[in-house]
């Protein structure tokens, strides 16, 4: 999609031409460094973070100052592609200064270029708020996974009609409030199609099917890293959880071995100067 820099504007001109945006999860930089420098769109510094990085077993726990920090580094690393950071759990619940303030610390010490808030109607007044600070929003509907208590888990979101409903109202709402994308998460493939065709702003899709106007994986599941859990809409790239324990063993191997290092591996001192040392 060019060599420009990937900006809000990117994405609404990118569904307007049918093309489609590419977008996966970063937390480090040399990792956003490499999929910048492959031709990602956009990186996410995801709250998943929680899980893949810092080990919880879901993403409650993650902080704004956690998720600061890697944001970061993140930014350090990209040149072409839209950093958006996800505001974690409590950063955008209990009032709307609170909201504008912390989405606020990702701009001005993250340096990302927009923040991701998930709900719909429930925070609307938050998003609202946060864009009128000149702060872009990207929404995030169906399996919202800060609220994974009240859906009890991991559930696909949106198959019967109530909660069908209030996922369309929801994305029209936040569209209304002025947010530049939406990513569907967990909801059926023919709802996304239809959320995708009523809306003039372009839906990312994970566990979303195949017509949404973008995709976002996790990195470390789409390049086989993480293997506590692969969800079903998880397509693995590549299988790198072999390669890295695979070097690792050879790696202690030729230690134990006298392998590593060689002499390619290792710098010379002057023999004069040596003899004097003993």
């Amino acid at each position: 999609m060019g060599n420009g820099k990937f900006t809000v504007s990117s994405f609404l001109k990118a569904k307007n031409d049918g093309e489609k945006i590419s977008m996966l999860t970063a937390y480090d930089y040399s990792t956003a460094k490499l999929l910048d420098e492959a031709g990602v769109d956009s990186l996410l510094v995801g709250d998943s973070l929680a899980m893949v990085v810092l080990g919880h077993e879901n993403t409650l726990k993650v902080t704004v100052d956690d998720m600061i920090h890697h944001c970061k580094a993140v930014s350090r690393g990209v040149k072409r592609a839209m950093v958006i950071g996800d505001m974690p759990f409590m950063s955008y619940h209990v009032d709307i200064q609170d909201s504008v303030r912390n989405a606020g610390r990702f701009i001005q010490e993250g340096g990302v270029h927009g923040v991701k808030l998930e709900g719909g109607r429930e925070v609307i007044d938050k998003v609202r708020a946060v864009i009128n600070a000149q702060i872009p929003v990207m929404g995030h509907l169906g399996l919202t996974p800060q609220s994974v208590n009240v859906f009890g888990g991991f559930k696909v979101q949106g198959r019967q009609e109530e909660q069908a409903k209030k996922i369309i109202e929801d994305s029209l709402l936040l569209q209304e409030a002025g947010v530049f994308a939406i990513v569907l998460e967990c909801v059926p493939e023919r709802l996304a199609k239809l959320i995708s065709e009523k809306l003039q702003i372009p839906t990312i899709g994970i566990g979303a099917g195949r017509y949404c106007d973008g995709q976002i994986l996790v990195s470390q599941d789409m390049l086989g890293m993480y293997t506590d859990f692969v969800p079903k809409f998880v397509k693995q790239y590549s299988n790198l959880c072999d390669t890295i324990k695979e070097s690792t063993s050879t790696y202690i191997k030729e230690i134990r071995e006298g392998q590593f290092p060689a002499k390619e591996h290792s710098f010379n001192i002057d023999d004069k100067v040596l003899e004097k040392l003993y």
